[in-house]
């Protein structure tokens, strides 16, 4: 059963660019430690929500956009190995020093597909 990992974080809206390039830099470490895919959105149509809300989730600011995101492995014991193999990379080092967004902020999370159309 295929698996995915799922993001959503706030980036400065002025970062739009740099993230993109920090985003690109890592997917090519996904990719080599087996993703299937790297996807990547900048928020165009995020509503801001009374209760619950990708920008409540991530306390997005005003200067801020919210960036939703998926990598695809094949398996869960895939993604496991993978992200090992990305984590001890030595270019994941740079990128975690030059990260354009709040990591604090960032939510993430492991999904087994249950169903895929």
């Amino acid at each position: 059963m295929s698996y995915v990992d799922g993001f959503v974080t706030p980036v400065p809206t002025a970062k739009r660019d740099e993230y993109r390039q920090h985003a690109a830099d890592v997917a090519v470490l996904f990719r080599q430690a087996g993703a299937t895919a790297v996807v990547e959105c900048w928020g165009d149509d995020v509503p801001p929500g009374k209760l619950t809300s990708f920008p409540l989730a991530v306390q997005c600011r005003d200067d801020e956009t919210v960036v939703f995101s998926w990598v695809s492995w094949p398996s869960r014991e895939v993604r496991d190995a993978g992200w090992k193999a990305v984590m001890a990379d030595p270019h994941m080092a740079d990128a975690e020093r030059t990260i354009p967004f709040d990591g604090r902020r960032l939510i993430y999370g492991g999904f087994e597909v249950l169903l895929q159309a």
